[in-house]
């Protein structure tokens, strides 16, 4: 048959996960705006000052999300190198007089521009496109012990000039989260994985009793949050202070909740409120009700995900959009495990809702490349 006669095929297009970042984002601000005006009344006279920097960065992020779309994601692959190694060096400027310290946390960058850049965020972006390319040119290799831990020991100087340079383990936890994930779809091997969390999960519980049992004053502060995880109400003037206000917010707030801009706790209660705890002033405000619909737009951002990534075209595009699974997912469960005190406290933020002008434009940026990879899908 002629040629242009023939039926050209379909591009598809996700238009079901754009409008969930898109909500999310929308949501974000609100929730920021009614969890902050308070704070910033008090700190900067002016009700909108969190708002106004978080509207500024989602708005530069969803114009990177737009531009990143529409390029081919094979495009960034040549970048998989010197991502890494800027990675590296953004991670050590931290350490140079352009570092900004915050709370007693060096973890920010201040170019003179009225913007900060956390490197760490730059990271996580940087290691999901160097690790998909990096098992896409190992192949069948990753099989081997070898292979297994080569690809997991490649993120782990990342992580850990993230955990030492920066203090920031929560995000090394994510950067190896990140790492194991894509490890785990790309390699066929379930008994490493098996082992490993067996493993960790050994390590982990042997490192809490250890805590627990020892002299608290010997402890550092990571000490002192697991010491709060395990008992609260025995650090509630110190380190479990933010962990107890957070679930009084989520118990006050019932099923339906007390209503949008109604909660108590973010008036000085709960330090920086619109941070990492942005979780418990929903369920304030929202109820449970308010937290299961959120919890479900991110099980459907996930769904989403793992759609885009069985029907990629190519084996690059699919660990792309792994990374990006996994980087959210990692981190959604994270925060609201802190939040209700699952675990201890790690300074996770809620993505797309928590305050955070680094944190949304990275991850939009990932966005991006999930799209470009839903739009090189075709229909037969």
């Amino acid at each position: 048959m002629n040629g242009r006669f023939r039926k050209k095929a379909d591009h598809y297009f996700d238009y079901s996960l754009l409008f969930i970042v898109l909500f999310l984002l929308g949501f974000g601000l609100l929730m920021i705006y009614s969890t902050s005006s308070y704070e910033s009344s008090m700190s900067y006279n002016d009700e909108a000052y969190y708002l106004k920097k978080q509207l500024l960065a989602t708005t530069l992020g969803v114009i990177v999300m737009i531009g990143v779309a529409n390029m081919p994601y094979h495009f960034w692959e040549r970048f998989a190198i010197p991502g890494y190694v800027l990675s590296v060096v953004l991670i050590f400027a931290v350490l140079s007089p352009m570092g900004v310290e915050v709370k007693g946390a060096r973890r920010w960058l201040d170019f003179g521009i009225g913007f900060r850049l956390q490197p760490a965020e730059v990271a996580k972006l940087c290691m999901i496109l160097f690790l998909a390319s990096m098992v896409c040119k190992m192949g069948n290799s990753i099989k081997s012990w070898k292979g297994f831990l080569t690809v997991l020991g490649v993120p782990a100087p990342i992580a850990f000039f993230i955990w030492k340079i920066t203090d920031n383990l929560s995000s090394a936890i994510i950067v190896m989260g990140i790492a194991f994930l894509m490890l785990f779809v790309a390699s066929p091997e379930y008994k490493k994985f098996l082992a490993m969390t067996l493993l960790g999960a050994c390590l982990a519980t042997v490192m809490v009793l250890t805590i627990a049992h020892a002299d608290a004053e010997t402890l550092g502060f990571r000490g002192e949050r697991v010491l709060a995880w395990l008992n609260p109400e025995a650090y509630a003037s110190g380190k479990g202070f933010q962990t107890l206000q957070a679930l009084y917010a989520i118990g006050s707030g019932g099923i339906f909740g007390k209503g949008l801009g109604e909660s108590m706790q973010k008036l000085g209660f709960i330090p920086e409120a619109q941070n990492d705890m942005i979780f418990s002033i929903i369920c304030e405000e929202l109820g449970l009700f308010g937290a299961a619909c959120v919890i479900l737009l991110f099980v459907l951002m996930i769904w989403r995900f793992m759609v885009i990534a069985n029907n990629a075209p190519d084996f690059f595009g699919a660990l792309l959009v792994v990374g990006v699974l996994g980087h959210i997912a990692i981190q959604v469960i994270l925060n609201i495990a802190v939040v209700t005190n699952v675990i201890p406290n790690t300074g996770i933020s809620l993505p797309f809702i928590s305050y955070g002008g680094s944190s949304v434009l990275f991850l939009l940026t990932e966005i991006g490349l999930v799209l470009n990879v839903s739009k090189s899908i075709r229909f037969s």
